[in-house]
């Protein structure tokens, strides 16, 4: 599913709310869970999941075109744990 496609689904679902009305509500929400990651937080919806922020030690690396070694710096990388009620509903048809 897009962006685009979610924003259609909600103003379907929404009377009174055009699709222009909707796209700012959902770049509202994901503007807020980029910079409360940005600032290390971590954001949680209930039944649905989380994104929180995992941090990677330094490594050293390989250059697949020359070979060569590379030092690669740590970082900090999002990460989404998915909660209980979504994952016991993709698993449902199995």
């Amino acid at each position: 599913m897009t962006k685009s496609v979610l924003i259609e689904k909600i103003a379907e679902k929404v009377d009174g709310l055009s699709k222009k009305q909707t796209e700012v509500i959902i770049e509202t929400i994901f503007e807020s869970i980029k910079e409360a990651l940005a600032k290390g937080g971590k954001v949680e919806i209930r039944g649905f999941g989380n994104f929180r922020l995992r941090s990677r030690k330094a490594r050293k690396a390989r250059n697949p075109k020359t070979g060569e070694s590379v030092d690669v710096p740590p970082k900090k990388v999002p990460y989404f744990k998915v909660g209980k009620e979504l994952r016991e509903m993709v698993n449902r048809d199995i």
